[in-house]
């Protein structure tokens, strides 16, 4: 890891408990964050009316496309904004993007940027019972705009749809899965649909510790349109209070399109 990865990494972590120091005093009294993060798969809670949440993180990506081995670093950042006891606006990136590229001659490149913002909606359509075996159930609306850097930035406005269903299971387990459909365009500025579909398994260890592993098909389209990009991940969460996370997960690809490796360390924070 480079020495600037090294040091966003401490910076992160050494935010994260003096955040933890000044908001201990205030949070525990409130039921505990919910974050859309480290998984794919989205919470289907929202922040609350009148709350918002920051969830940043720093990213780490190797594989290999058109013949090139790539490295990318990133800084995925989602802000959610209570709107209502149902309903949060979010605002999410993936932030300052790096990215290195060596050919099979040995040539290499860098390419440095910001991404595409993409603007959302969730909904909170209904809780989740255990008793009942009734899943929490959400639905999200995001459309990516072509906002990024000219190496980053996507053709046009693309927006998605996706559903999460969440069950608690017994002995602080819990299922959740997220299909969904997005709209893109290809190289030849073609529109065409693609599919998420995603399955999370948890398991809350403590009250403030929990795990995951995943299968997370984060594009599923054809070859000529990028092909599908499906990972298997695993990651803990740890609550440092009821309003402050510390995270990290790592991915490995399980088609041809995905990356062969990925790895976060992320922070969440609610006001």
């Amino acid at each position: 890891m480079s020495r600037a990865c090294q040091q966003l990494v401490r910076t992160l972590l050494s935010t994260s408990l003096l955040l933890g120091c000044a908001l201990n005093a205030h949070a525990e009294d409130e039921e505990p964050l919910a974050t859309d993060r480290p998984d794919f798969v989205e919470s289907s809670d929202v922040v609350g009316a009148g709350r918002f949440q920051i969830e940043t993180s720093v990213a780490f990506e190797r594989g290999k496309a058109d013949g090139a081995r790539e490295k990318l670093r990133s800084t995925p950042t989602l802000l959610r904004i209570g709107l209502g006891d149902t309903l949060e606006a979010r605002i999410e990136t993936d932030g300052a993007l790096a990215l290195r590229s060596t050919d099979e001659n040995g040539l290499t490149t860098r390419d440095k940027g910001r991404a595409d913002v993409s603007f959302g909606l969730k909904w909170h359509m209904q809780d989740g019972d255990e008793a009942t075996g009734r899943p929490g159930i959400g639905w999200l609306a995001h459309v990516d705009t072509d906002s990024g850097s000219r190496a980053f930035r996507g053709k046009g406005w693309r927006p998605s749809l996706r559903m999460v269903a969440e069950w608690d299971l017994p002995g602080g387990h819990s299922l959740g899965v997220m299909p969904g459909l997005y709209v893109d365009r290809d190289e030849a500025g073609s529109r065409y649909v693609g599919g998420i579909a995603a399955v999370v398994f948890g398991k809350s260890f403590t009250d403030r510790l929990r795990g995951f592993v995943e299968l997370s098909g984060q594009q599923l389209t054809s070859g000529r349109h990028g092909g599908n990009v499906v990972t298997g991940d695993v990651g803990v969460a740890y609550l440092l209070t009821n309003s402050v996370q510390i995270d990290t997960a790592a991915s490995w690809g399980m088609s041809k399109a995905a990356p062969d490796f990925g790895w976060t360390i992320g922070l969440s924070v609610r006001f």
